[in-house]
């Protein structure tokens, strides 16, 4: 698309044939502000597993870690 009038004419269609299951993934918001900073020793091994895994689910590694932390928790 190049213009605002060929994003306009998309939309104008029907788009179901999109709605699959395979064109979309998950997205999460962090609402909470981050205003304090943790430090911890991890092996070189496990953070490269870690940063393995983030960037296959598309997020920042640190979020990653922040959302297992939370999700042990039950947050």
């Amino acid at each position: 698309m190049m213009t605002d009038e060929d994003a306009e004419n998309l939309l104008e269609q029907d788009l179901s044939e999109y709605l699959h299951e395979d064109n979309f993934k998950p997205v999460s918001f962090e609402f909470k502000p981050k205003d304090k900073n943790v430090n911890i020793r991890i092996s070189e091994e496990l953070l490269e597993k870690v940063k393995t895994v983030s960037k296959k689910e598309g997020i920042p590694y640190q979020r990653y870690i922040r959302r297992a932390i939370e999700k042990s928790l039950g947050e």
